[in-house]
């Protein structure tokens, strides 16, 4: 393979400097320097008291905004001893969604319960005949779409544009790493409940223990207790949370960082079981809002289901598989052509089922929308552009309604 960039070596200046040199070698001089006068004026350099800034001085905010006009630099000041306090107050200001406080699931089925809380049920599910087609939900081999096999290629291609999942085979995550994973979680997730507080959500906060898009307190809850972080980028991780998660998915990330400008969060799922299971849902069906989601079966127990044609269509997961699918974003990227799907989970009668998801995403500062050459006058664009966090925080503050929010994302033409 070639290279196409090559860098020279070059001798260390911190090294030349030990031998005494009282000239500068040659390669070193830049005669040609803008000769422009340097003014000492350094000290005119905006100040900005993030103290302030934090607690909304309308003066402060005014000076940064000129600050940035005029200047496109700024130094920043704040007390030693308001730092921590400083460093929370920017953590809350990231959040991008929060969740009511809901009991353990976990907890309550210890109880030997016979019938279900009122909260839980969900009379009016999809009645839709669920379709037993599970095997055509498409594989696709990783080894060979990186061998560049052009029928694997148009197979992923199709999957996407006509599925929005598949299960992925030969990906090359050591078979004994996802092992140990599938083990460090079904600990995790059995923590006794005091051990389990410690990580719970928080009022302004869902990552953690508990359940999310829980936004009334009459609202119906899901049969499940979730353990949700976000893991990428390293500024994005909850210092009070993350090196608690499982070791191989603080030191490895399971070997699924192939996303490096991405975001990423994790999701653990448990599922109990019941004893009503029609009566009782454990995801809402819903799209996914990322670009890309990869999904690891932690146990037997089946229950995702996916929406294809009007109809619910079980998931089988293939041993040493990952399962794959297509999000909003992707969707809104590729102007509708690869398509995001509902999906749901269920629940056994008699075994809880565990999961573990991982989503990905683009930074939350950028801008997305259709990409320019998917535009055509036979594909007129489908959709905004919105920046990736606003479309998280709208995701996250309203309950998971299919794909509602996407629609919402359309344009009329």
């Amino acid at each position: 393979m070639s290279k196409s960039k090559t860098f020279l070596l070059v001798p260390s200046v911190q090294e030349l400097i030990k031998q005494s040199i009282t000239e500068v070698p040659e390669q070193y001089l830049h005669p040609n320097q803008d000769p422009t006068v340097v003014s000492n004026i350094s000290t005119e350099v905006p100040i900005i008291d993030l103290n302030k800034l934090l607690s909304k001085d309308v003066t402060e905010q005014e000076k940064l905004d000129q600050a940035c006009k005029e200047w496109g630099f700024f130094q920043c000041s704040l007390p030693q001893n308001q730092r921590s306090l400083c460093t929370s107050k920017l953590q809350k200001m990231s959040k991008i969604g929060t969740s009511l406080l809901v009991p353990s699931v976990q907890e309550l089925i210890k109880q030997s319960i016979t019938e279900v809380p009122e909260q839980y049920l969900h009379p009016n599910q999809d009645p839709t005949v669920v379709s037993n087609i599970s095997t055509e939900v498409p594989i696709i081999d990783l080894n060979k779409l990186l061998s560049k096999d052009v029928t694997e290629l148009e197979k992923l291609d199709q999957a996407c544009k006509e599925w929005g999942f598949f299960q992925l085979i030969n990906h090359g995550v050591n078979p004994s790493l996802v092992e140990i994973v599938k083990r460090d979680i079904q600990e995790f997730l059995s923590l006794p409940m005091e051990k389990k507080k410690q990580f719970w959500q928080t009022q302004e906060d869902m990552e953690g223990f508990g359940q999310m898009f829980v936004l009334s307190e009459d609202q119906k809850l899901e049969w499940a207790d979730i353990f949700f972080i976000n893991t990428l980028p390293l500024n994005a991780r909850n210092p009070r949370l993350f090196p608690s998660i499982p070791q191989p998915l603080r030191s490895n990330q399971m070997k699924w960082e192939l996303f490096q400008d991405l975001s990423q969060s994790i999701r653990c799922n448990y599922y109990p079981p019941c004893p009503q299971p029609e009566n009782v849902i454990g995801l809402n069906p819903h799209s996914d809002a990322g670009a890309l989601t990869i999904l690891l079966q932690v146990n037997e127990i089946e229950g995702l289901q996916i929406k294809k044609d009007g109809k619910w269509i079980p998931i089988k997961p293939i041993s040493n598989g990952f399962i794959i699918n297509v999000g909003d974003i992707s969707e809104i990227l590729t102007n509708g052509i690869y398509r995001s799907i509902e999906h749901r989970a269920t629940i056994n009668s008699e075994k809880e089922r565990i999961s573990i998801a991982t989503f990905h995403r683009p930074q939350m500062n950028k801008i997305i929308g259709p990409i320019p050459s998917l535009v055509t006058p036979e594909r007129p664009t489908l959709f905004r552009q919105i920046v990736v966090g606003d479309y998280y925080k709208a995701f996250f503050s309203r309950e998971l309604q299919g794909k509602s929010l996407l629609d919402g994302m359309r344009i009329q033409n």
